[in-house]
């Protein structure tokens, strides 16, 4: 790339800041690809993450406003759920996209980081309210496992803020072929499509994917706790 060129896709794609299996081949690789018109265009970084959060708050308010029809036959749940996907993945994917383009025009900003991980919070928020709010208008779902899979599922968005800087380190840091796929359970990207297509399939089963979430990421926070603590009384230098 050179200063007479404008970035193409792939000089995004270069600067990605990584992600799981599907992120990384879905999500961050649409982001650069929405990069091309923001670049020409002159949008700012944060630009783009406002639009992410408009979108994708936007959606999960549908998501929830339509979960009673949807149980009562009203309105298709196929037409709900397979609109969230493409919704919710194209405001993550501009997600993924305002951090390429902050470093490709070097207009990284911590001001511009706060507002990224301000607008993650507000997502995660409607989306674990839009999936509850289905799960509850299926069949009855305990307030203790609403409670637990909202908590548990933050831990992605903490440990991901937290992977960053000089003191990020992986529980498992092997990224061969297997591990990755393991890991997709924790793939923002695989995730919200697991959970959308159940939606638009078989919205009452939503309830335990809730389950089976919370029990991933429990787990997961569990093992962190471990894993720190035992880095931190380590003797000093062994």
């Amino acid at each position: 790339m050179t200063t007479a060129t404008a970035p193409t896709a792939a000089d995004f794609r270069a600067r990605h800041r990584g992600g799981g299996l599907f992120t990384e081949t879905v999500n961050q690789r649409i982001g650069s690809y929405l990069c091309v018109p923001a670049y020409r265009r002159g949008l700012a970084p944060t630009a783009l993450t406002l639009l992410n959060l408009v979108i994708g708050l936007g959606t999960s308010v549908g998501v929830v406003a339509l979960a009673r029809p949807m149980h009562a036959g009203d309105v298709p749940a196929a037409v709900v759920g397979l609109a969230a996907l493409v919704l919710w993945h194209l405001a993550y994917s501009l997600d993924c996209a305002d951090g390429q383009l902050a470093r490709v025009t070097g207009r990284t900003s911590p001001a511009g980081a706060r507002v990224d991980v301000l607008c993650d919070v507000a997502l995660q928020i409607s989306l674990v309210t839009a999936v509850a709010t289905v799960a509850a208008a299926y069949r009855a779902t305990p307030v203790w496992l609403v409670a637990a899979f909202a908590g548990t599922w933050m831990v992605n968005l903490v440990t991901s803020v937290m992977q960053q800087g000089a003191a990020a380190q992986s529980l498992v840091t092997s990224r061969s072929p297997l591990v990755r796929v393991v890991k997709l359970v924790r793939d923002y990207g695989a995730v919200v499509t697991v959970l959308a297509l159940a939606i638009a399939v078989v919205p009452a089963w939503t309830v335990w994917l809730m389950a089976a979430f919370t029990a991933v990421n429990g787990l997961f926070l569990l093992a962190s706790v471990a894993a720190a603590a035992r880095a931190s009384l380590a003797p000093a230098g062994g």
